[in-house]
């Protein structure tokens, strides 16, 4: 299998390689976006973006809040009228992921755009997803019998019916943690039946993957997965057990 290394300026610019790619009949599985680091008089360094917000006054406090835990700093706000505008700079890699859940926060009303400021002393690790990553243990299509005992622990990329792998990425667990699940596990027979417990199944509609979602969802040990049919999230070591012992080994 051939890899390459690809430079971009910014993740919307890797989306559109990757779409025009897709739609040329490429299949790709790509890691984890990563900034540039630099050495300098010794000194690790990485790049830094000033990033300008504009914002309803009342989504004010939790666009600060999260870009506070990404290590990015505000330098300058004004409000005006029912809007506010906030100046903040901060790491690149603060950056990465943030910018969809932003559109969420700000329920489409805000507007953030960055502009590169040069490179500046490495911020060291920043935590950024709260989510943790809901995997199948197991290959098969997928049953709402099991999607629904599932989607009460985080949120789902897939449906019934959808076919799956052992190491497919099938959603988020919003506590955080990391889960192996079996979602082509079906109910177990009996000689008895309840009328209409089968039917009483509603499942919420998943959220579908697109090239620029899974980049912003993805965890370092994952893949995206791009298809001209399809996007998916997958781990980098499929079996469940060769991870445990990678994990160990780390």
């Amino acid at each position: 299998m051939e890899s390459f290394k690809v430079y971009g300026r910014g993740e919307l610019h890797i989306v559109v390689l990757l779409e025009n790619m897709r739609r040329q009949g490429y299949e790709m599985q790509v890691s984890q976006p990563q900034v540039i680091i630099k050495e300098e008089g010794g000194q690790k360094t990485e790049p830094f973006e000033e990033i300008t917000v504009d914002v309803p006054n009342e989504f004010q406090g939790v666009v600060i809040e999260k870009l506070g835990k990404r290590k990015v700093i505000m330098k300058d706000m004004k409000q005006e009228d029912a809007t506010t505008r906030i100046i903040f700079e901060g790491p690149t890699r603060g950056l990465l992921g943030y910018r969809g859940e932003f559109t969420v926060d700000t329920k489409g009303d805000g507007i953030l755009t960055s502009r590169f400021i040069g490179f500046r002393p490495y911020v060291g690790e920043i935590e950024k997803r709260a989510t943790g990553s809901m995997t199948s243990m197991a290959s098969g299509k997928a049953l709402a019998f099991s999607l629904n005992n599932l989607q009460n622990r985080g949120t789902l990329y897939i449906g019934p019916g959808t076919e799956v792998y052992e190491g497919m990425v099938i959603g988020n667990t919003s506590k955080g943690d990391e889960m192996a699940v079996n979602p082509v596990k079906g109910k177990n027979l009996t000689n008895m039946r309840a009328s209409g417990s089968d039917e009483n199944i509603q499942l919420a509609p998943p959220q579908p993957l697109t090239i620029e979602s899974g980049l912003e969802l993805m965890s370092g040990d994952e893949y995206l997965e791009v298809t001209p049919n399809s996007v998916r999230l997958r781990k980098q070591i499929l079996k469940e057990g060769e991870r445990v012992k990678s994990k160990r080994r780390a």
